[in-house]
């Protein structure tokens, strides 16, 4: 399988290529979410998947975890700033579980795993690099070892730091 994503009006599409026993086909894009624009991540579930025209996709209970299975469980191991050529950076290392949550409300759950780890953290611009990371870069680069965010960066918001694939104020060195 193979995913592309795609930023358009607000919406994040994503577009999946199936490979199985036949030629790969490509599907239609899907909308995965909308993005907030806020300048903070918002504490409740997203809203419903829509189309890109605004048209609400059939998402079954299935689909959204009732129960966080991961409750009990650490979902970032540790955390470690170093230095880099253009400024200090947090290294974020995710446990498999903090790989695997999709409940809700997880992603606030790990951000206060690393606040207590690492308080200096604290900070919008830092939240939203965050948070883009466990809500996209998770998906699209599950095995990155870990997760880096830069206080050098501006706080922009969590949409325009998602617009920027978590890197607002240029790519990762």
């Amino acid at each position: 399988m193979r995913q592309r994503w795609k930023l358009s009006g607000g919406l994040l599409a994503l577009t999946v290529v199936l490979g199985g026993c036949g030629a790969a086909e490509e599907s239609s894009p899907v909308i995965v979410g909308s993005l907030s624009t806020s300048s903070t991540h918002p504490a409740a579930p997203a809203p419903a998947p829509t189309t890109a025209t605004g048209h609400p996709i059939a998402v079954s209970a299935a689909q959204i975890p009732a129960v966080d299975t991961y409750a009990d469980q650490a979902l970032i191991d540790r955390t470690e700033w170093t230095d880099a050529v253009d400024g200090r950076r947090l290294l974020v290392y995710p446990t498999d579980a903090g790989r695997q949550d999709t409940f809700p409300t997880a992603g606030e759950r790990a951000w206060q795993e690393i606040l207590v780890d690492a308080p200096d953290a604290d900070s919008p611009g830092m939240r939203d690099q965050f948070m883009c990371h466990w809500d996209f870069a998770r998906i699209v680069a599950p095995n990155k070892p870990s997760w880096n965010l830069e206080p050098w960066r501006p706080a922009v918001g969590y949409q325009e730091t998602v617009n920027a694939l978590c890197n607002p104020g240029g790519p990762e060195r």
